[in-house]
């Protein structure tokens, strides 16, 4: 019979591919974890991880179990919060997912109002860019998030968009800045982006992607870098220019690039910023005062959308 015991190794070991590894993280010693993983293949009649070396490689059937382990492990702990809700939030952690940008220019007052009302919890704000947190909530790692969102689907999540903040093309060259930025103009662009470890996925990016599909090319990086902080100091310095939100021009550019300025793109382009959770699921009470407080401080930075 199916054990949740089983499952939880079975993901940590396909996760890391190594037996040692899931043993690690789980804080078990590795032969538990192998008769787990052997005990699971025995109920289910397949093998679901070959032996290549040190490490273990998942077989079609694990990739095929996989998804539907992560369901059931997160439907157990969606009904672990479900019992516990009616909990007042007098002690405990709080953890709630922000990708970077975000935190930047809200993070530390989203932290200041919950502490404000609940001055015993501790706080966790996760996540750096919005795909990473988005994976975060699809393992059940967090309850629920605010990302930037290029659309407004998730297979199996809820996604409300609650702003949107506008795009802006920040440089030292003031030659650059006197008049919007259309897409042939920035198509011929040097540009200093960040976020690169999740360039495919980075919802600024694929914004301007879309953006520049009429032209037939894609934003060209002269240097990439990982925080925006470092792309507006280069920009600062006349190294190259960079496209980020209006809200982290506002809090950065003073500090960082007080000679740069900045100027729209033509047509006006925006990151979309979304609370997104698990569909279906109940939220705890303290995921559901994150998301009021959370949206109450973006709406506060960034233009309000109200949700259709």
């Amino acid at each position: 019979m199916l054990s949740l015991h089983q499952l939880t190794c079975f993901l940590a070991t396909y996760e890391h591919g190594s037996l040692t590894a899931a043993a690690d993280e789980l804080g078990y010693a590795q032969p538990s974890v192998s008769e787990q993983v052997r005990a699971l293949e025995k109920t289910l009649g397949v093998q679901l991880f070959r032996r290549v070396g040190r490490g273990v490689v998942a077989t079609t059937v694990a990739d095929t179990l996989r998804p539907h382990a992560e369901q059931v492990l997160a439907a157990v702990e969606e009904a672990r919060r479900a019992v516990q809700r009616a909990r007042t939030l007098q002690t405990g952690t709080i953890r709630f997912g922000m990708f970077g940008t975000a935190r930047l220019y809200a993070g530390a007052d989203l932290v200041a109002d919950v502490l404000e009302r609940h001055p015993g919890v501790r706080v966790e704000l996760v996540g750096q860019n919005s795909s990473d947190v988005f994976e975060d909530l699809r393992r059940g790692r967090i309850e629920a998030a605010m990302i930037a969102v290029p659309g407004l689907t998730g297979e199996g999540m809820t996604v409300t968009p609650v702003a949107r903040d506008e795009l802006v093309y920040v440089s030292a060259d003031p030659e650059r800045l006197t008049s919007p930025v259309t897409a042939q103009r920035l198509a011929r662009a040097s540009l200093v982006m960040p976020e690169t470890t999740w360039r495919a996925e980075d919802s600024t990016r694929i914004v301007l992607r879309q953006m520049l599909h009429e032209t037939g090319r894609n934003p060209t990086t002269r240097i990439e870098v990982e925080d925006v902080e470092t792309a507006v100091e280069l920009a600062g310095r006349g190294l190259a220019d960079t496209i980020i939100p209006r809200g982290a021009v506002d809090q950065l550019l003073p500090r960082l690039a007080p000679n740069a300025g900045f100027v729209s793109l033509r047509p006006r382009q925006y990151d979309t910023l979304a609370i997104v959770h698990r569909a279906g699921a109940v939220l705890s009470p303290a995921a559901q005062l994150m998301i009021e407080l959370a949206t109450a401080r973006i709406r506060s930075i960034a233009e309000p959308v109200t949700p259709r």
